[in-house]
């Protein structure tokens, strides 16, 4: 398939690529397939393809696994399916909000942690990975898509302006490996920005992650949002905001506890400090 093929097929159907939905179609063959390897999928894995689209990315998964589920939201996509008959009998279509899959019942269903595939929609990337972040018990992993922007959000170091909630909840619970990065010559539309591959490996954990004292994840999530909630303010101002019923007193003592400067900010804290100050908040109004 071509930047021309798929003109061409989208025309014939009376589709475009949505930008609601940030569709942007993968053009080259090869560099499916060099995905799809980078990946070591086998014939024995069922892989869960977010975003089937045109079926770029489906084909050359079929061709290398027992069996794909694929998730499309696109009506017009899965009539094109349906009609055309271009996906093998190994495909599974669902016509599905990705954000609404179940993945703990897939993964109920698949005998298995999910191995999940994803050109993901520049809209949806943010949403989806705080699910994949809710749901990694069911999750073995995720090879996706992303916007480099996104993608350097998940692998940044304190104290650059990358580093957020998504680098600290991911550095809790996956292994964040840059795979690929593709140029936007590689898409349908031609996005505007560059677009890289990258794997999060959710099981086993990381090492880093089992070296952590026993925490509340739930309290964890809240606890970083709250403190990048506005990112420019110290902690303590970030977090008795987040929290006022609690008062920059009680929080005064959390800090202390945790060993975090009232007036450090939360870009500059690693993930340890974060679970520190989780246990000492926990310790201060007890578990969630």
């Amino acid at each position: 398939m071509n930047d021309r093929r798929i003109k061409d097929i989208l025309a014939d159907r009376g589709l475009a690529p949505s930008k609601k939905l940030g569709q942007n179609f993968l053009v080259h063959r090869q560099t499916a397939e060099k995905i799809v390897r980078l990946a070591g999928l086998g014939p024995e894995d069922t892989v869960v393809e977010l975003g089937v689209g045109l079926g770029a990315l489906t084909l050359p998964l079929a061709a290398a696994v027992g069996r794909v589920v694929g998730i499309e939201l696109d009506a017009g996509l899965i009539r094109f399916h349906r009609e055309e008959g271009i996906l093998p009998t190994n495909v599974k279509l669902v016509h599905q909000d990705l954000l609404q899959a179940d993945f703990a019942g897939l993964a109920a269903e698949t005998g298995g942690p999910l191995k999940i595939m994803a050109n993901l929609p520049y809209s949806v990337s943010n949403p989806l990975l705080f699910k994949l972040i809710e749901s990694r018990k069911a999750i073995g992993w995720a090879v996706l898509m992303l916007q480099k922007e996104v993608a350097d959000r998940l692998i940044a170091l304190p104290g650059t302006k990358e580093y957020g909630i998504l680098t600290v909840l991911l550095a809790a619970c996956a292994t964040v490996t840059p795979l690929l990065h593709l140029g936007p010559e590689q898409f349908h539309p031609r996005p505007q920005v560059d677009s890289v591959v990258v794997r999060l490996g959710f099981e086993p954990p990381p090492e880093r992650a089992r070296r952590l004292p026993p925490y509340d994840g739930r309290l964890l999530r809240r606890v970083v949002k709250g403190a990048f909630q506005q990112r420019r303010k110290t902690m303590l101002n970030s977090l008795a905001g987040a929290w006022p019923e609690l008062g920059k007193e009680r929080w005064g003592r959390v800090l202390a506890a945790a060993d975090v400067p009232p007036a450090e900010r939360a870009e500059r804290l690693a993930l340890e400090d974060f679970v520190r100050l989780t246990r000492a908040l926990a310790g201060e109004i007890g578990p969630l």
